[in-house]
């Protein structure tokens, strides 16, 4: 009989780019879902950023632009890591 199972990430903090505990973070769940999709379980993998808080504010504010052009600038570069590392998140 199948289980579902529910697999998440941290929410990722957008306030600089990804760094290798992103990815490490990344693939390891990315592992566990695929190993429960193999054995045939009912897999929910989600993932996601944070765009919002004092961080974000500090790090625009450094690098003198807007909070949300900073969020979509490091958002995309998590997208894309997810992309280059082929994470099978929903």
């Amino acid at each position: 009989m199948s289980e579902k199972i529910y697999v998440t990430t941290p929410i990722y903090y957008v306030n600089d780019k990804p760094h290798i505990g992103h990815a490490y973070t990344s693939v390891a769940t990315d592992f566990l879902a695929r190993y429960h999709r193999i054995i045939g379980n009912d897999v929910r993998f989600q993932t996601g950023t944070d765009e919002h808080g004092l961080k974000i504010q500090k790090a625009a504010e450094k690098e003198n632009v807007r909070p949300i052009d900073l969020c979509d600038k490091n958002s995309a570069k998590f997208r894309e890591l997810s992309k280059i590392l082929n994470i099978s998140n929903n």
